[in-house]
């Protein structure tokens, strides 16, 4: 049962994070919006009027720090869905044909994914230098965003990272191992005898 609630919230949290990946409300003004893979822009009254277009590879990504943002924020959610996918074989596989189903590495990949989303979100806003990002926000630079709003994309982009890190944190505890000391009952003395536990 418990697998299967953190497989779901692993997919959960990998949806989102997708979700908001390819959203081009990442920073917008009142006729134009860009993201970390899509762009739109709409006439000034008429927003449902929207014609987008996307960055179909890295090379037509416009600015470096964008491309090296872009390439992190795809690794960590890479990690996030292998994660996911390997959270949600625990849950439907039955107990007896992976008994070693709670231990692994996925805590590690886990720390990856949320680390290399919080890297690549930490880079994207040096790309408001560039020509593209000054084109639609006016006189923007790295980490300030002229006339540009944040949008819902950024955030919610950062709210994944933050679960990501929080689920990190609430699963660790369980996956540690508290170790101390054997005590043993001797009958004939009546005593509690203390014996150091022996690496293995």
């Amino acid at each position: 049962m418990v697998s299967r609630v953190w497989a779901a919230l692993e997919l959960s949290l990998t949806c989102i994070s997708a979700f908001s990946l390819i959203s081009p409300a990442w920073f917008q003004t009142a006729t134009f919006s860009f993201g970390v893979l899509t762009y739109c822009s709409w006439p000034q009254s008429d927003r449902w009027n929207q014609s987008c277009g996307t960055f179909r590879s890295l090379d037509d990504i416009p600015d470096f720090a964008w491309k090296v943002s872009a390439a992190l924020l795809l690794g960590g959610w890479f990690l996030l869905a292998f994660n996911a996918i390997f959270f949600l074989s625990w849950a439907l596989v039955p107990k007896g044909l992976c008994p070693g189903r709670g231990s692994g590495k996925m805590p590690s990949v886990q720390a990856a994914a949320a680390t290399t989303t919080i890297v690549g979100l930490l880079v994207f806003p040096i790309s408001l230098a560039s020509p593209f990002a000054k084109e639609a926000c006016g006189a923007s630079s790295a980490y300030r965003r002229g006339q540009c709003q944040l949008g819902w994309g950024y955030v919610t982009t950062i709210l994944s990272a933050v679960l990501a890190s929080l689920l990190l944190v609430i699963r660790w505890p369980r996956m540690t191992k508290v170790r101390g000391p054997t005590v043993l009952f001797s009958s004939d003395t009546e005593k509690i005898i203390l014996v150091p536990e022996m690496s293995k």
